[in-house]
């Protein structure tokens, strides 16, 4: 089958979602969406010449590829083995594509369950932004045997630029949550480091010339730092929220490979912390702002 015959059933029109479905629409391949009330980006879709399903359930039926960008692993669980969900409308060679960023133990499981009726899970989670989502220059990494990495790569050619195999079913999502923990540590970091600049009364300006000239020096440094030089801190276009979500899979990962929480504890407890005082919805540049909340909440208590 020529892969441009291939019926594309997509989940999750997101920040994400929305511009990894445009590329496959302009790039030639019929595509479905699941219905959703919040209207926008389906009906952008859709002016585009994508379908809406109105189930998950109807969605696979009529697809031969689902490919899913939602939250993470419940919203997974529940698009796939929900009522009227995709395993429902699961058939002998369907192939599921779990872009999210989900729990490797739960993508194992998902791919067994899904195997039951034929069907094959591939997780293949994605970095960048939604910016590089819409360009079509994402990164993969993807896990599944080499003949099903050969059947989806055509397909994530579509919206990325970089695709990586990493390894069997399970090995995308471990390599999701590593490099996370790189970027959410890095931002972490450099907020923090921003602030303590500040308060220290070196000037800021001056100290990120210093660091971009030097080894210190790095991508997640230019777009968290230079934006609180902008007073935007919204370089790095990625909520809080999901930093705290993906530590915590990244925390378990851990666990569940007998290491202990490491340096990768307190990252994932400054990033809860943030969330839980109204932070959760802003990008990760305000842990910059966070940080004045909490010293100021710190002076209050006498720490």
């Amino acid at each position: 089958m020529e892969n441009l015959d291939r019926k594309i059933g997509f989940v999750g029109l997101g920040l994400m979602g929305r511009g990894m479905a445009e590329n496959l629409v302009r790039k030639g391949f019929s595509l479905s969406v699941l219905g959703h009330r919040k209207r926008d980006n389906i009906e952008a879709l859709k002016a585009l010449g994508a379908e809406e399903a109105q189930s998950a359930k109807a969605l696979a039926a009529n697809a031969d590829v689902v490919v899913l960008c939602v939250t993470g692993t419940p919203q997974v669980e529940e698009v796939l083995f929900g009522a009227d969900g995709i395993l429902a409308g699961a058939r002998e060679g369907l192939l599921v594509i779990d872009c999210s960023t989900s729990e490797p133990d739960s993508t194992l499981a998902n791919a067994e369950k899904l195997s039951g009726k034929g069907a094959v899970l591939v997780d293949a989670p994605l970095a960048r932004t939604p910016k590089e989502a819409a360009e079509g220059r994402l990164n993969a990494m993807v896990g599944a045997t080499d003949e099903d990495f050969l059947r989806t790569r055509p397909i994530l050619e579509a919206f990325c630029e970089n695709i990586f195999h990493m390894g069997p079913v399970g090995a995308g999502h471990k390599a999701k949550l590593l490099n996370n923990y790189i970027t959410m540590g890095q931002a972490a970091m450099i907020a923090e480091t921003m602030h303590a600049c500040r308060a220290c009364g070196v000037p800021m300006d001056r100290f990120f010339e210093l660091v971009s000239a030097g080894g210190g020096n790095s991508g997640i440094f230019q777009m968290v730092a230079g934006s609180i030089l902008n007073g935007d801190m919204d370089g790095l276009n990625f909520a809080i929220r999901n930093a705290a979500k993906d530590l915590s899979y990244y925390s378990r990962m851990r666990v569940g490979a007998d290491l202990d929480p490491g340096i990768g504890g307190q990252v994932s407890a400054r990033y809860d912390e943030a969330r839980d005082q109204g932070y959760g919805d802003r990008t990760v540049g305000h842990l910059f702002a966070y940080e004045d909340t909490r010293t100021a909440t710190a002076k209050k208590r006498g720490d």
